[in-house]
């Protein structure tokens, strides 16, 4: 049996970056301190800072997530893709933070690029250009990285009605930009009027590529949280909550993201290293390439890459930047998966990792890291003797453990 985290969104007011982040923290307050630590950067410092505390809304309790500016200059709004792409390179962020940001920003770049009928470069960030709106990205994005693998889902997205006002002037709800992002996603009306989802809210929840299914495993709720939006609606309360279960596949069933693409035109030696980056990325389970023949007879590479859901957006960021190829495809596949554990075998002078498998009848079977063996003295010899050893002395303390 084995055990996963699942989160799940459940859009009562609707999701805005501010409400994310708040629900998050007070679902998971450990990560607070991580939170707090992480924005207190330069090139951050000089713009605002983060607070939060806790307030209520209709009644139920929750946190609420405010940006204050370090200085009026801060406050200026009008901010290029190519702005924000720069101020996001500058700061000191750990690279999957980094990545998820830049792909949430260009996951906006791209609505508002389609919106308004310009090129991502040329696209000028407005009402997402200001502070706050940075601050809720990295701090989303941080959160998202912090809770590691985990499965996402989502309830159906409240559409809202009415007008908000923009640079642009009043625009229907949902905001142009925001009804791009949402395209494909289940929504319904409530009767409620007044913006639901924000631009940021809904890039963010893009970027997650939430299941809209319930899970079919059996699910311990290990937390709640709420966060709260700063308007009040009519009658509701306007809240985001966030349901944290710890995931227990009772048959060895889960869900992964495939990535598959090819590439014709790129070293050996550049594509190995951008490779073995994505490899290194948090979320990413495996990466094989395969060679093949593509069009015109040409040699190419087919790669596929392996991640837990809600890994697509930083996943795909990270092919598109690291590699040559112009397009990839990704799928959700059902797999099935043995209970496995690994040891840890002292064997004369290495030490070696060795993989146990429950396999179906009450067998065990045991494989040795090579890569531990390769300083064992006696050639081929001495490392096949080394490994049997290993694997036997495994497999002996897995029995006992069993017992």
């Amino acid at each position: 049996m084995t055990t996963a985290r699942h989160i799940h969104l459940d859009l009562l007011g609707g999701i805005a970056g501010d409400m994310f982040a708040a629900a998050m923290l007070d679902a998971v307050p450990s990560l607070r301190p991580g939170l707090a630590k992480a924005l207190d950067i330069d090139g951050l410092t000089s713009l605002a800072r983060l607070t939060w505390k806790t307030s209520t809304s209709a009644g139920i309790a929750g946190l609420q997530v405010s940006v204050v500016p370090t200085r009026p200059a801060a406050e200026q709004h009008h901010r290029s893709y190519r702005d924000i792409m720069g101020i996001l390179a500058g700061l000191p962020l750990d690279h999957a933070v980094r990545a998820r940001a830049e792909a949430v920003f260009t996951l906006l770049a791209d609505a508002e690029a389609g919106i308004h009928g310009v090129d991502r470069a040329s696209v000028v960030f407005h009402e997402v250009g200001a502070v706050d709106s940075i601050f809720d990205i990295i701090a989303g994005a941080w959160l998202i990285e912090a809770v590691g693998d985990a499965a996402w889902s989502c309830s159906p997205i409240p559409l809202g009605s009415g007008r908000v006002k923009t640079d642009h002037g009043p625009l229907p709800v949902p905001a142009p930009a925001t009804a791009l992002l949402l395209e494909g996603m289940p929504t319904f009306t409530d009767g409620l009027a007044g913006e639901r989802v924000t631009p940021t809210g809904a890039a963010l929840l893009r970027s997650l590529d939430p299941s809209f299914e319930p899970p079919e495993q059996v699910m311990t709720l290990a937390a709640t949280g709420h966060g709260l939006g700063s308007r009040s609606l009519d009658g509701m309360a306007n809240l985001l909550r966030v349901v944290v279960f710890d995931e227990i596949s009772v048959c060895g069933h889960d869900n992964i993201l495939v990535c598959t693409f090819e590439v014709d035109d790129q070293t050996p030696e550049d594509l190995a290293l951008a490779l073995d980056r994505m490899r290194s990325l948090a979320g990413v389970i495996d990466v094989l390439q395969v060679p093949a023949i593509g069009k015109r007879g040409r040699m190419c590479t087919h790669i596929q890459v392996l991640a837990t859901p809600g890994r697509l957006e930083p996943v795909v960021e990270t092919i598109f930047r690291e590699t040559t190829t112009l397009g990839l495809r990704w799928q959700r596949v059902a797999r099935r998966t043995l209970a496995r554990e690994t040891v840890r075998i002292g064997d004369g002078d290495a030490t070696v990792d060795v993989k146990l498998a429950n396999r179906p009848g009450g067998t065990t079977t045991a494989k040795a890291e090579m890569a531990d063996l390769a300083d064992v003295s006696g050639g081929h010899d001495g490392r096949r003797v080394a490994r049997a050893r290993a694997e036997a002395a495994a497999r002996d303390r897995g029995e006992a453990g069993d017992g």
